[in-house]
């Protein structure tokens, strides 16, 4: 450890003296470090090494079984005033809830390490990123973090003596008596887990889970939560977005950016290996993007993270082929199974599995009746292994956004795509964002979850004043505001058929919209926005029946009149804090559609 920062030593001074841990030690980010924390775990049982013919460098971790996911319920947003948390976040008092957290990390590091990572969210240096600093008791954090950010003595040299950093303390709430054994996977019970923002001083306080994103306090508490906040402040933005380059044949260069609710595929999008001849996709970011307007007036956006936390269950060669071979090495994972020949296996792997040690740690078979990877397991793998990671992924100076998408998983009343007539127009189908929360195929008895901006869970604040935002920026970038576009890869046949191939072939959806941007090819007028001419969607080489694809483009008014009902139920709970700019969108949409 090198730093004069006299701000940090006194918080870590203060962290110590409350949580009282055996020692302290400052991660260095290097590879020494790396190899020896995980050869701890492996010794402590709470790491498997993998079989390195198989899998080289890579380990995998199971969870206690009551620490398996974000626990959103016990997710909180402490601002002074309630009302700057809004009806969508969970709201205590910040006084309140410090005299609570400081009562159970008075001692809570006993018999452990504490851990002081300096981490960097973006390429250091760049004028997008921020400097955290987030203190721990556990060492999954820790080599979880060196593939997520970027950490150690490089940071702290970055910052310097006076530089500012976002503080973020993690305990897994599990001190140990003198002599007792630790146990594989350290947590809280439920009832006492936290997950505490307080926005007002950029801090973070997690207690009692090590899963996820309640303890990688770099990914959603720090890169959403706490710099929506910042960004609003600063005049900037923190988004749930993919972001992505596709070139043209002839060369030209498009970058998007895409907010996408929990299973519509965003991480498949943003590893896309297009099916149109000459096209090329290259993977920039998977979950977030960081975005501030440049000097040209244009939007600019960084990945603020190093490695991508994606869900394994699912992901095959054909689901996602990139990230499949992303993940051959360098890697860890997190409740997946384990088979005899000492490799991960989830279902859905597409690769058939006999037995396997189960993500409990019970043997397991096909007939067992019981999954043998938890549905939310985890693969955590450096982003520059990626075989279509960007030369520009880690650019200081970011990328420069031509396109936003936003979509969700809808079995009817959406089309495939549609672009917005405006950014206003595209702010309220961002707003509007909706999945359905049941995988049926028909209406009947579905109820839709609006996710604004794929960032309900996301926003460290109002989202009414979030809106607002997106509004103010649209007014600072005028004529150098991105296109926005909605798209749909769910919509289902009126007998339950997929009418939209999706995957790789989302491409031709993509080609469309950059043609759009260069101004190539029109599009017709409908009420809900602007859509592609018969014949402008690249259809080569696909069989798609014609009905099927007059079915896909359908623009039912009496289906999204409903929808508006809806829509219209949701904005009622922001009452008059919501913009009056989206309340005239809805209006206008009711007109078009009359």
């Amino acid at each position: 450890m090198s730093t004069k920062n006299k701000k940090l030593l006194a918080w870590v001074a203060e962290v110590e003296a409350m949580c009282q841990p055996d020692r302290v030690e400052w991660a260095d980010g290097t590879k020494a470090e790396y190899d020896r924390l995980m050869q701890l775990m492996v010794d402590g049982g709470a790491a498997t090494r993998l079989n390195d013919e198989l899998r080289p460098n890579s380990y995998l971790f199971r969870s206690d079984p009551s620490d398996v996911a974000r626990v959103e319920n016990r997710t909180y947003i402490a601002s002074r005033k309630q009302e700057d948390a809004g009806p969508t976040n969970n709201w205590i008092d910040p006084v309140e809830l410090k005299k609570t957290m400081t009562e159970l990390y008075t001692g809570c590091m006993k018999g452990r390490t504490m851990y002081v990572i300096p981490f960097s969210m973006g390429p250091i240096g760049s004028p997008i990123s921020k400097v955290g600093i987030e203190i721990t008791d556990s060492p999954y954090v820790v080599v979880n973090m060196h593939i997520m950010t970027r950490v150690g003595d490089k940071v702290l040299k970055h910052l310097g003596e006076q530089g500012e950093f976002i503080p973020c303390l993690h305990s897994v709430g599990a001190p140990l008596a003198e002599g007792q054994a630790d146990v594989p996977w350290p947590c809280a019970p439920i009832e006492q887990k936290y997950i505490a923002h307080f926005p007002e001083e950029n801090l973070i306080w997690s207690y009692g889970s090590g899963y996820g994103g309640n303890a990688l306090l770099g990914k959603k508490c720090l890169a959403l939560r706490i710099a929506s906040n910042m960004a609003r402040r600063e005049g900037w933005m923190a988004e749930h977005m993919l972001i992505l380059r596709f070139t043209s044949p002839e060369g030209r260069r498009f970058h998007i950016a895409g907010a996408f609710p929990s299973a519509c595929g965003k991480t498949n999008l943003a590893m896309l290996l297009p099916t149109i001849p000459g096209w090329k996709c290259e993977t920039i970011g998977d979950d977030i993007a960081w975005m501030k307007i440049g000097p040209d007036g244009r939007l600019y956006a960084i990945n603020p993270e190093a490695g991508f936390f994606g869900v394994a269950p699912g992901t095959s060669m054909s689901s996602n082929p990139m990230a499949m071979r992303t993940l051959e090495k360098n890697s860890i994972f997190t409740n997946c199974a384990l088979t005899d020949e000492g490799d991960v296996w989830w279902e859905g792997i597409e690769r058939p599995c006999d037995h396997a040690i189960d993500w409990k740690g019970n043997s397991w078979t096909p007939v067992s009746g019981a999954v043998a990877a938890h549905p939310n397991a985890r693969f955590t793998t450096p982003a520059a292994q990626c075989p279509v990671i960007c030369d520009a992924w880690d650019n200081p100076a970011g990328v420069p956004i031509d396109i936003f998408i936003f979509g969700g998983r809808r079995t009817r009343t959406v089309p495939l795509v549609t672009q917005a007539f405006d950014f206003d127009h595209g702010v309220f189908m961002g707003a509007m964002a909706a999945s359905e929360t049941t995988a049926a195929a028909l209406d009947v008895g579905q109820t839709l979850r609006r996710d604004p901006f794929a960032m309900l869970p996301f926003c460290g604040y109002n989202m009414a004043d979030y809106w607002t935002h997106w509004f103010a920026m649209g007014n600072r970038l005028g004529e150098h505001a991105p296109a926005v576009f909605y798209v749909n890869w769910f919509r289902t046949s009126r007998d339950g058929r997929w009418l939209w191939p999706g995957f790789r072939e989302n491409s031709r959806v993509l080609k469309w919209m950059c043609q759009r941007v260069a101004g190539e090819v029109g599009a017709r007028e409908t009420p809900i926005g602007n859509m592609p001419v018969d014949g402008d969607l690249d259809l080569s080489g696909l069989d798609i029946d014609p009905q099927d694809m007059a079915e896909l483009m359908e623009v039912d008014s009496a289906a999204f009149h409903a929808d508006l009902d809806d829509a219209e139920a949701f904005l009622a709970k922001f009452g008059d804090r919501g913009p009056a700019r989206l309340r005239e969108q809805l209006e206008a949409l009711k007109r078009r559609l009359a």
